[in-house]
């Protein structure tokens, strides 16, 4: 009998999805970690430009009257013709000038009706309904009470995005992120506050990986079936992007929801946990929320072992709207108290970034451990992204083999310390320097000026019974769909005295 071969094996588990953390892996020539919507906003038009077979808009919102970026001229068209700048219009222009080019846009159902309120976005979706190259469907495939919270864009099988970034109202922004910046404004010119946000971009066999995990969720939302692109050595990558990585091994990871026969995934949960276990020395992590059960329990189990880890993790103040506040941060406050039972010598720390005197939304959804692994995706800190919702992570790892360990860990630190920068008004040369004179990101952080852009530390306040009541009982942020409608009498409680309560086997 031959000796097996573990590198094929490995290839075929990873193929199948049965690896628990990860579902697929492929090869990217190049990839960036775009941070901010108007440099995302920017990029994607010039990358859409360059479209010659397929556009794949995977979203959990679309908003057909969001700006891109200013018209630009066209090279096969006259000098005076110039592309449109919002979204609705400029698909309808691009397929009418790309001969053969098809745009599939898919959204979760849930808030379709308020589309009738968005002005000119019903006109522009009756442009794309009876244009024979552009598909828009509303997806509503997976369990009642779930949502399709992916954010993907797959341009001919070669390249791709992946992240946090939707694009729809009130994402806008700059890393700048100006206190009071008047280009930030809503459709009705009201301004808003500012937003921080990013996303993955890369080229390559991973870009048509998340072309084939895209074109399964369309099947699955009733979209008639959709061909993989044929092989062109054309990219879409925007000319002007400098890639921060190169030839490097990318992952997949998932978390679906059981429906219509197919099994549930949840390599995201898994693969979180994974990396949590893994750290060594920090992690650095940028989250929406910070209410999973698992994630908590994970870091919990990690900072009581000897030489724990430094965690530094950037979250907003609060919660966008009312059910958001009261599932969200009540729950983060009762991780928190319960995390430092287990956290004898206080490695974990949450900062909120502010500009000014305005703390900045953080919508981002990234973790950087050991600046060996850089994951991003759409999946929060919360229990609907380990078990409800549809969700992509994409993960750089260095330790991979296929991987420049040394080149990858390089440009994860650049990122983490551009990250910091952003957030704390500094210039990325000064973070290194400014880490070894204190010793960790968070004293670095706290020896800073609290005036200007800065990162505050997320002080914990007292909880109201009801609140208390609400995070324990993951009410309205429950692990698994059948926990939407369990009787509160047979839920299980996040905590008990004295600790977590762990999952059964």
């Amino acid at each position: 009998m031959e000796p097996s071969h573990p590198q094929v094996e490995e290839a075929q588990v990873e193929e199948s999805g049965v690896s628990p953390t990860v579902w697929r892996y492929a090869m990217a020539s190049r990839a960036h970690v775009v941070i901010d919507a108007a440099a995302y906003y920017s990029l994607i038009q010039l990358a859409m430009l360059k479209a010659r077979q397929q556009i794949l808009l995977i979203g959990w919102d679309f908003d057909t009257r969001v700006r891109l970026g200013p018209g630009r001229r066209w090279w096969n068209v006259p000098e005076k013709e110039v592309n449109p700048a919002r979204l609705g219009s400029f698909v309808v222009w691009l397929v009418n000038r790309i001969e053969g080019l098809q745009v599939r846009v898919l959204k979760w159902r849930f808030g379709a009706l308020k589309f009738i309120f968005r002005g000119s976005m019903v006109f522009d979706l009756l442009r794309w309904w009876r244009h024979p190259s552009i598909d828009f469907k509303f997806d509503s495939a997976h369990p009642l009470g779930c949502s399709h919270h992916q954010k993907i864009v797959v341009i001919d099988d070669r390249f791709a995005v992946c992240g946090g970034l939707d694009v729809t109202t009130d994402r806008w922004d700059t890393p700048q992120h100006i206190e009071n910046d008047e280009r930030r404004r809503k459709v009705n010119g009201k301004t808003y506050g500012p937003w921080h946000d990013l996303t993955m971009m890369f080229e390559g066999e991973a870009a048509r990986a998340l072309g084939d995990l895209s074109r399964a969720r369309w099947a699955r939302a009733g979209g008639q079936p959709i061909a993989p692109c044929h092989p062109q050595a054309e990219t879409a990558w925007p000319d002007k992007l400098r890639a921060e990585f190169r030839d490097v091994e990318i992952g997949i990871a998932r978390t679906v929801a059981a429906w219509g026969g197919e099994p549930e995934i949840h390599e995201i949960e898994a693969l979180f946990c994974e990396h949590i276990a893994r750290a060594q020395r920090f992690i650095y992590a940028e989250s929406q929320y910070f209410a999973s059960r698992s994630i908590a329990e994970a870091m919990a189990e990690r900072l009581s072992q000897p030489h724990p880890p430094e965690i530094v993790l950037i979250n907003p103040l609060s919660a966008e709207g009312w059910l958001e506040q009261t599932a969200m941060d009540g729950a983060r406050v009762r991780l928190l108290h319960a995390v430092a039972e287990n956290d004898p010598q206080r490695r974990l720390r949450i900062f909120t970034p502010f500009t000014g005197k305005t703390p900045i939304y953080v919508h981002a959804k990234l973790m950087i451990v050991d600046d060996e692994v850089l994951r991003i995706g759409s999946a929060n800190m919360n229990n609907r992204s380990m078990g409800l919702d549809t969700e992509a992570d994409v993960f750089i790892d260095a330790a991979r083999p296929a991987n420049d360990r040394d080149e990858v860990r390089e440009s994860i630190r650049r990122l983490r310390y551009r990250l910091l920068a952003e957030h704390c008004g500094i210039e990325p040369a000064a973070v290194a320097t400014l880490i070894d004179k204190y010793g960790s990101m968070a004293d670095m952080i706290q020896s800073l000026p609290r005036n200007g852009k800065r990162l505050e530390p997320f002080h914990l306040r007292p909880l109201t019974e009801t609140e208390k009541a609400v995070a324990d009982s993951a009410l309205l942020d429950p692990e698994r769909p059948e926990e939407l409608f369990e009787p509160m009498s047979r839920r299980r409680g996040l905590f008990r005295r004295g600790g977590f309560l762990r999952r059964p086997a």
